[in-house]
């Protein structure tokens, strides 16, 4: 009888092993996840702060003379091409979001800006980016949830940080451009 016990025993310490081990995998895979999902975050901010350049010098070719408003969307740039974390990014990414307003609000200024094919071709650029960053915020704020909600659930959160699984932040946008942001972009010609 005491040789039943210990096979009892080690089958039950193996399907605890075997259960830790499954628990394990799923929040790496989630954390992988989560960090895909962000790397498509910053592959679109690249392709959006590659474009800006671009725009900054059409306008300039047509408004010279809006120079504070130039220096505000380089500045707003570089410092979102800077930025680390999400709620980092998200700031300066506003701020970008911003200065980009002001920039085009300049084009209702300059009929012969507003009719440019390069101008409007950027625009419908920066609308596509705009569109697809949108998507994969979405994607990585779904991943991040995932994430979280597995390290917070019942039985991984008795191990979960012992094992180096915490909480990632939300890409969140702030409440001030939330609106703004979850509608498509308006492109006007």
């Amino acid at each position: 009888m005491d040789g039943y016990w210990n096979w009892v025993i080690l089958g039950v310490i193996i399907l605890v092993v075997l259960w830790v081990i499954a628990i394990y995998n799923g929040l790496v895979a989630l954390r992988q996840r989560a960090n895909q999902s962000f790397a498509d975050i910053d592959v679109q901010l690249k392709q959006r702060h590659d474009l800006i350049p671009n725009l900054v010098e059409t306008v300039k070719g047509y408004a010279s003379h809006e120079k504070s408003t130039f220096d505000a969307v380089v500045y707003a740039r570089n410092s979102a091409m800077a930025a680390h974390g999400p709620a980092a990014q998200a700031q300066a990414e506003n701020m970008l979001s911003g200065a980009l307003r002001q920039l085009f609000a300049l084009s209702e200024a300059y009929p012969d800006l507003k009719a440019s094919a390069n101008f409007q071709q950027l625009q419908r650029d920066l609308g596509d980016v705009e569109n697809k960053l949108s998507a994969a915020r979405r994607f990585f704020n779904n991943a991040v949830s995932e994430l979280n909600t597995a390290i917070e659930s019942f039985p991984a959160v008795l191990f979960a940080r012992s094992l180096g699984f915490q909480p990632k932040e939300f890409f969140d946008v702030g409440d001030a451009d939330r609106e703004t942001l979850s509608a498509p972009p308006q492109v006007k010609f």
